[in-house]
């Protein structure tokens, strides 16, 4: 197995910005052997709940605002997808377990779009939840609320990826949802900002957060539909 940490999105609590970090390895040598893992892109069948999602309203979307990674799109491609959110070490701990049960709730909200199952070890995730404080980051360093990165592996010559997520314990109640909904979004697929505050996965966090948006399960769906090398077979 051969693991390569690609890219991460971190969202900064001083100033509500997201930053976005990209390392600069190519993908094409991941395999240490001169061979590129990336197959032709192609497209995945779209998943029964985003087969079934439809927008009356023609509310829109911000695809356009996604980023393809240099595999093609991050999208999943094994169903359900397995998530761990970290369980509580003591049993009488009532911030972590308030923590656990308020990222679970997230997780059940995007359960409704694309198939997610809790899965109480780390090591049979694809998604992994932290309750743990993400690294300074920029120059001069400032503190962040939340980190999503992927690392990519290759299985019987299929690329595949698994999900980390750090949630900083200083986030709680609707903020501490707020940072969960987003990062789940980005470890769905959404790879990227929406430019409006009415989404869950706009580029800043506000005052008063709001759910998963219509425009949001648009871009999902969206993303779905396109290609990418993750999950298909080396030729």
């Amino acid at each position: 197995m051969i693991v390569r940490v690609i890219a991460s999105l971190g969202l900064a609590i001083s100033t509500g910005v997201l930053v976005i970090l990209t390392n600069l390895p190519s993908i094409a040598d991941l395999s240490g052997r001169g061979n590129p893992l990336v197959t032709d892109p192609a497209i995945h069948p779209l998943p029964p709940t985003l087969v079934q999602w439809q927008d009356s309203s023609n509310s829109g979307d911000y695809f356009d605002q996604v980023q393809p990674t240099e595999a093609g799109y991050l999208i999943w491609s094994r169903f359900p997808v397995k998530v761990y959110v970290e369980t509580p070490t003591v049993v009488s701990s009532h911030p972590a377990n308030s923590w656990f049960n308020s990222v679970s709730q997230i997780v059940e909200e995007w359960n409704q779009y694309l198939p997610l199952e809790l899965v109480p070890q780390p090591e049979a995730a694809d998604i992994r939840i932290w309750r743990k404080v993400p690294p300074l980051q920029g120059n001069p360093p400032r503190a962040r609320s939340a980190e999503t990165w992927y690392t990519l592996y290759e299985k019987q010559t299929i690329l595949y990826y698994k999900i980390t997520i750090l949630l900083s314990p200083s986030q709680t109640g609707k903020y501490l949802q707020a940072a969960a909904r987003h990062e789940l979004g980005h470890a769905l697929g959404i790879w990227g900002h929406s430019p409006l505050q009415t989404d869950a996965l706009y580029f800043a966090q506000v005052r008063n957060p709001p759910a998963i948006s219509v425009r949001d399960v648009n871009t999902l769906k969206r993303v779905y539909q396109q290609p990418t090398s993750l999950g298909f077979k080396k030729s």
